[in-house]
């Protein structure tokens, strides 16, 4: 073997066996603080306008943060609740527009997934365009008004969503 393939291969083996630069992901996340806020105001709201809710926060992977059920509320809210926000975060949008989806395509797959539901009453939270968690509400007569109320959690912090 040559002098020069020597260093090339010795050169090819050293490119080869070094160790890629280290990158790192950087995103930013709902607190548990602005949770609690979020939660607990939205559940004010629904009691101001006489419903018992129970509500749930969710964090950018979907895991629960805060999960908080109503007085007087209901043994099926704490369950609808966090499926609400779970769809919500997964699909990033409002969980009620997953039933216009499954309308539109009966036989979408997502609605067998654990968690899903396409009950109205959750919203993504976003900080900037970022999705980064979701909550929900559940146990007003409505879909629309767990929605107003989570809404209300929302606006409580928007200051902190920038």
């Amino acid at each position: 073997m040559s002098k020069r393939t020597a260093h090339a291969t010795l050169a090819a083996v050293c490119l080869l066996a070094a160790p890629a630069s280290a990158q790192t992901i950087t995103h930013k996340d709902i607190s548990v603080d602005a949770a609690l806020t979020i939660a607990t105001t939205a559940m004010a709201d629904c009691k101001a306008k006489g419903y018992r809710v129970s509500t749930a926060v969710v964090g950018r992977n979907g895991e629960i943060i805060l999960h908080l059920r109503g007085d007087g509320t209901g043994p099926h809210t704490m369950e609808n609740a966090f499926k609400k926000a779970f769809t919500a975060r997964t699909f990033r949008i409002p969980s009620g527009e997953m039933e216009e989806r499954l309308n539109k395509n009966p036989r979408m797959g997502a609605q067998y997934l654990t968690g899903f539901t396409t009950a109205r009453g959750a919203l993504p939270i976003r900080i900037g365009d970022e999705v980064v968690g979701a909550a929900a509400a559940s146990g007003a007569p409505g879909g629309e008004k767990d929605e107003a109320c989570v809404k209300a959690g929302l606006d409580k912090v928007a200051d902190q969503l920038k």
